[in-house]
C-alpha cells in the first residue's frame, strides 16, 4: 500500500450534497446578471422633446394696409439778421461804484447785526425755556415729595391711632383679668378658711408677716439697759433672729450695727438671756429669719 491510498483511507468521507449547492450557486448568480440587465435598460428609455409657443390672438387677422404719406409743409424763409450795432460801453462813475460798495457793506453788517441779535433772542428763549422746564420739574418733584411725606405721616398716625387702641384694649382686658384673678383668689380663700382679717386686702390664706405691733410687742419684752455715755439718742441697730417654731430663738446676728459696740453687745446679751420670741396677735410665730430694729 502506498502513501496516497493511505491518505485517502483515513480522508474523511465526502460532503453529501455538494453538486446541489453548486447548482443553487449558479442559478442565484444567473438571476442577478439577469436583474442587472433588465436594470441598465430601463434606465436607458428615449427622452421625449417639449416645445413652447406664445399666442398672440385666438383668430388669425390680417394686418392693415399702411398709410398714405403725408407731404410736409414748406419752412418760411429766416428772418434777415439784426444790423450790428457798435455801442460804446458805458464806463461805471467811481463815486456811483463807492455808494454801492458802501451801501452792500452797510447792509452785510446790518444783516449780520440782525443775525447775531436773533441768535441772542434764540438763545435767551432757550434758556428760559429750559429753566422753566427745570422749575416745572422741580415743582413736580416736590409736589410729590409732599405727598409721600403726608402719606407717611397719615399712614404712621394710623399706625400710631391702631396701637394705642390695641394697648388700651389689652389693658382693659388685662384689668378684667386681673379683677377676675382676685375675685377667683378671694373666693378660693373664703372656701379655704383664710385667717385673715376681713378687710385684708391679700390673696394669702393666713399672713406671712408680723402684724404693726408686734416690735413694740417684742420690745416691751425687754429690760432698760444703762449706757455709760449720755449720748444715745442716734443709735440704732438691726438684729436678725432665727427661731424654731415655738419661738425659741436659736441664733442672734446684728446686721446693721450702731457704731456703739457697747449697745450692740449689751442688745445681744438681752437676748440671749430672754431666749424667746413672743407670739404675734393671732397666737403665731413669725416666720424667720426676722430682722427687728432697736434703739435705746
Amino acid at each position: 500500500m502506498n502513501a496516497s491510498a493511505e491518505r485517502l483511507e483515513f480522508a474523511p468521507p465526502p460532503t453529501p450534497g455538494l453538486v446541489r449547492g453548486l447548482g443553487l450557486a449558479i442559478l442565484a448568480h444567473a438571476f442577478l446578471v439577469a436583474g442587472l440587465t433588465w436594470g441598465v435598460h430601463w434606465k436607458q428609455a428615449p427622452i421625449t422633446l417639449s416645445a413652447e409657443a406664445e399666442l398672440w390672438a385666438a383668430v388669425p387677422r390680417q394686418a392693415a394696409p399702411p398709410l398714405p404719406p403725408v407731404e410736409a409743409a414748406p419752412l418760411p424763409p429766416p428772418a434777415p439778421p439784426p444790423p450790428a450795432q457798435t455801442a460804446t460801453p458805458s464806463l461805471p462813475d467811481p463815486q456811483i461804484a463807492t455808494e454801492r460798495e458802501r451801501q452792500r457793506q452797510q447792509k452785510d453788517k446790518q444783516l449780520a447785526a440782525d443775525k447775531l441779535e436773533r441768535d441772542k433772542r434764540d438763545k435767551l428763549r432757550k434758556a428760559q425755556e429750559k429753566q422753566l422746564a427745570l422749575d416745572k420739574q422741580r415743582e413736580l418733584e416736590q409736589q410729590r415729595e409732599l405727598e409721600k411725606r403726608l402719606a407717611a405721616d397719615k399712614q404712621k398716625a394710623a399706625l400710631e391711632a391702631r396701637r394705642k387702641d390695641e394697648l388700651k384694649a389689652q389693658q382693659e382686658a388685662n384689668k378684667k383679668l386681673e379683677a377676675q384673678r382676685q375675685a377667683n383668689l378671694q373666693r378660693m380663700a373664703g372656701l379655704a378658711g383664710s385667717a385673715g382679717a376681713p378687710s385684708s386686702t391679700g390673696t394669702a390664706a393666713q399672713a406671712a408677716g408680723p402684724s404693726a405691733s408686734y416690735a413694740g410687742r417684742v420690745k416691751s419684752m425687754m429690760k432698760k439697759i444703762y449706757l455709760p455715755d449720755s449720748n444715745t439718742g442716734n443709735l440704732k441697730t438691726d438684729v436678725e433672729f432665727q427661731t424654731r417654731s415655738d419661738g425659741t430663738i436659736v441664733s442672734l446676728k446684728v446686721v446693721n450695727s450702731s457704731g456703739n459696740r457697747v449697745w450692740d453687745n449689751a442688745l445681744l446679751k438681752e437676748w440671749k438671756e430672754i431666749g424667746a420670741l413672743p407670739r404675734d396677735v393671732d397666737g403665731r410665730i413669725p416666720p424667720s429669719p426676722l430682722v427687728i430694729s432697736f434703739s435705746p
